[in-house]
């Protein structure tokens, strides 16, 4: 389970909460211009644009969760277990794995009117990265500083959204999201004007406070909507992390079937104009960042930071 969103405040920002009850051993990853992007059907990449996000590095090659690009297009893949259905190869299209799609994009689209272009003539397929690491059911969003969209694998090919709101989680399909969105269009942060409140916040009493996919988005979409920054740089940043914290899952708020539970084991924000990623993990909630400018992008292997993941609490007195 997870939460995606575009904010646009002082500068333009992306990110998500990655929701799993297990982790993979992933790293902030940096993928230079001239690592070369080996794709199953597709020629390699040898040259692309640079690009900085989550990623778990498995035999040299980086599985990104989400991404930034050097030109501020981003992507996230976001879980979508019922409804994803990747297809076999066909002649005349693209063929894409799904654990490729994003290095596929982001190496070579730098906004979101390329990314739809490219999209058109992709073919998701039923590829696993390895025998041990069969095709991960998921959606994505991209966005840039002027619009979002998502792009979702169907039976009968892959399917582009326009995304107003700005927003992904998980499943049901995009269409529902969007469509449930309106019943809670009438919510409101404004103080009641008749007087007859008797507590702040209750024009957005409705407003969806449970961890389901459907109302995350509402919330995040409300939230993200009235959301105020203090300011640009530090101030933008901070307020994006108070938007993914009101979805934020604590341990045990959600409990799986195995009898593990799914938190929220990071959350990040990229500054998609400086290409700086920024990251808080669920035991330390000091916000880390790595810059993707004070990096050698001309180079052509892979640059990983471990996440800083101990606690880091102060006593003041």
């Amino acid at each position: 389970m997870c939460t995606a969103i575009s904010y646009l405040s002082h500068d333009h920002y992306f990110g998500r909460n990655l929701d799993l009850g297990y982790g993979y051993k992933e790293t902030v990853t940096i993928t230079p211009r001239r690592y070369p992007f080996r794709f199953r059907r597709m020629q390699t990449l040898s040259e692309h644009y640079a690009m900085i996000g989550m990623a778990t590095v498995m035999d040299g090659y980086p599985l990104y969760y989400e991404a930034t690009n050097e030109h501020g297009l981003s992507m996230a893949g976001l879980n979508f277990p019922h409804s994803a259905r990747y297809l076999s190869e066909k002649i005349g299209w693209d063929n894409i794995a799904s654990f490729e799609l994003i290095g596929w994009v982001l190496g070579q689209c730098a906004d979101t009117l390329q990314a739809r272009a490219l999209l058109e003539k992709v073919r998701l397929i039923d590829i696993p990265f390895r025998g041990d690491l069969p095709p991960a059911p998921l959606h994505w969003m991209l966005c840039d500083a002027r619009s979002s969209l998502v792009a979702e694998p169907a039976a009968d090919g892959l399917k582009l959204y326009d995304d107003p709101a700005g927003v992904l989680t998980n499943e049901p399909p995009f269409p529902y999201h969007l469509y449930r969105l309106a019943d809670h269009s009438h919510l409101s942060s404004a103080e009641a004007e008749d007087g007859a409140a008797y507590c702040v916040g209750m024009p957005a009493i409705g407003l969806p406070g449970d961890f389901s996919s459907p109302s995350r988005f509402v919330r995040a979409a409300f939230v993200k909507s009235n959301s105020v920054s203090s300011g640009p740089g530090a101030g933008d940043v901070r307020q994006f992390f108070h938007i993914l914290s009101s979805v934020a899952m604590p341990r045990g708020s959600v409990r799986l079937a195995g009898g593990e539970y799914d938190i929220t084991r990071y959350s990040c924000c990229c500054d998609t104009r400086r290409g700086i990623y920024y990251y808080t993990t669920y035991d330390n909630s000091q916000i880390i960042g790595v810059d993707m400018g004070r990096e050698d992008l001309d180079r052509d292997a892979l640059i990983t930071y471990p996440l800083m993941d101990a606690p880091q609490i102060t006593i003041q007195n």
